[in-house]
């Protein structure tokens, strides 16, 4: 095994994290949003992997091998397994609520949408607040 080879994952990891977080932080749609941050979790998957990961290993299945035999560890599998799946939720969730967004502010650009509370009401109550005003202020 080689230096190069061992360190391998992590770099791979570290570079998808890195680019995962420069798509966020430089992001003007929230759909793209939700996808970088899709992309730094793939950094955390390459992560538990490349941890669990023992060279010259079998797969943790021992039905017909002897004892002792080295494997690859099957717990790093399973919270990967779990990753995904916590990961494809909250992509689902995020996407729900950039939907939500979109139908009340009109965009996805984070930059133009509109404060949705103003003043501790929320934006058609304040918007009602503000006729009844202008009505109880006319002659």
């Amino acid at each position: 095994m080689s230096a190069v080879t061992s360190v391998l994952p992590y770099a791979v990891a570290a570079w998808l994290f890195g680019i995962g977080l420069y798509g966020i932080a430089t992001s003007r749609n929230f759909i793209h949003l939700v996808g970088c941050l899709g992309v730094c979790q793939s950094a955390t998957y390459v992560l538990l992997l490349g941890l669990g990961y023992r060279w010259g290993s079998i797969a943790p299945i021992f039905y017909d091998h002897p004892p002792g035999t080295p494997a690859v560890d099957p717990v790093m599998q399973a919270l990967v397994l779990t990753d995904i799946v916590v990961g494809a939720t909250l992509t689902a969730l995020l996407l729900v609520l950039t939907i939500q967004a979109y139908k009340r502010g009109g965009s996805l650009d984070p930059e133009k949408l509109r404060p949705m509370r103003a003043g501790g009401k929320s934006g058609r109550d304040a918007g009602s607040s503000r006729v009844r005003d202008a009505e109880r202020d006319a002659p």
